[in-house]
């Protein structure tokens, strides 16, 4: 799982990164919440949960990191794309932000969750 949340953490940042240079160079800075959490739920995040299930690999095999894996990963793209569409003009989308941000926070909670029960100290 290690491997998979870090591979998956690169691509975010790689379109954080992407998004953040279109920005700058147009000058139009209306998607730097989508660009913010791109880096910092996307790559930060999921890199962060990569190297704490290669330090503690029985906490990376479990159901739960799994389940973080995928809610993670079907959340966000749908809260960064439907934000991306609410914060250009497209109010009718916003129970589709809500709806991705509930299923990423699902993944995050399964996440500590994990960490609790499965992290501790050599």
């Amino acid at each position: 799982m290690a491997q998979r949340f870090i591979h998956i953490a690169v691509i975010y940042l790689v379109f954080g990164a992407s998004l953040g240079m279109f920005m700058g160079i147009s000058g139009k800075f209306t998607l730097a919440p989508v660009h913010a959490h791109l880096v910092l739920v996307g790559w930060l995040s999921l890199a962060m949960a990569g190297v704490i299930y290669r330090l503690y690999p029985s906490a990376g095999e479990t159901r739960l990191a799994r389940a973080h894996f995928w809610l993670h990963n079907v959340g966000l793209p749908i809260f960064m794309g439907a934000l991306a569409f609410a914060l250009t003009g497209t109010e009718a989308i916003i129970p589709v932000v809500a709806s991705g941000a509930a299923v990423l926070l699902a993944g995050l909670v399964l996440f500590a969750v994990n960490v609790l029960r499965n992290v501790r100290a050599a």
